[in-house]
């Protein structure tokens, strides 16, 4: 691989590293916190992938949070 290339591949992947975003979402309601990267609105609701479960949530009336990727981490760590 020629050194432009391999520079080229370096950049890239510090940015895609760079890029990822963590969410803490709560729901007010019940007190449960998810954990996830990608959170869709729709009007007042979210969707969301919970990264414990694995599985798909909605929720009408949410906290979303930015964090960093400790706090993800020890996040989706906790059952």
């Amino acid at each position: 691989m020629s050194i432009p290339k391999a520079f080229a591949v370096v950049v890239f992947s510090v940015m895609l590293v760079g890029c990822a975003h963590y969410y803490k979402v709560s729901d007010p309601s019940t007190g449960k916190a998810y954990y996830t990267e990608d959170v869709k609105r729709n009007g007042s609701a979210v969707e969301f992938k919970d990264e414990q479960t694995g599985g798909v949530v909605t929720l009408q009336n949410s906290n979303v949070q930015d964090i960093d990727k400790q706090e993800y981490e020890q996040g989706v760590a906790k059952k």
